[in-house]
């Protein structure tokens, strides 16, 4: 899958979120996933809040490690639509590192009712000026 994402700031300690992901064929558009990823003043910690057009919402909470450069993030909470189609997503681990100041790493574990959290993805992203 080819990932496009995008990250905005909205002048609060917050960004916006989406990210796509297209069939690298088709180059039709797959997954995509809409949210805020919002920073508690004063700390490293975080907390990302995600709608999936799949109908799956989380909400993920986790720490920025400046020195690894790298933010962590951890399902606290998942909740679907009741007509979702199995398997269930039951817990997400996001990793993003930046690798370089335009390169951006995002490695991605998923756990569901029919298999333990393993890594589902890892997507490298490159800034565009």
């Amino acid at each position: 899958m080819s990932p496009m994402s995008y990250w905005a700031m909205s002048g609060q300690p917050m960004f916006n979120y989406m990210t796509v992901s297209q069939h690298p064929e088709k180059k039709i558009p797959m997954h995509q996933e809409r949210g805020f990823l919002r920073i508690k003043p004063g700390t490293n910690e975080l907390a990302l809040i995600v709608s999936h057009n799949f109908g799956l919402a989380s909400l993920e909470e986790g720490l920025c490690d400046p020195v690894k450069k790298e933010l962590t993030l951890e399902t606290v909470e998942v909740t679907r639509i009741s007509f979702a189609k199995p398997p269930f997503v039951k817990k997400y681990k996001r990793i993003f590192k930046l690798l370089s100041p335009d390169t951006l790493e995002l490695t991605l574990f998923m756990e569901t009712d029919k298999t333990p959290l393993t890594e589902h993805l890892k997507a490298v992203y490159k800034k565009v000026e």
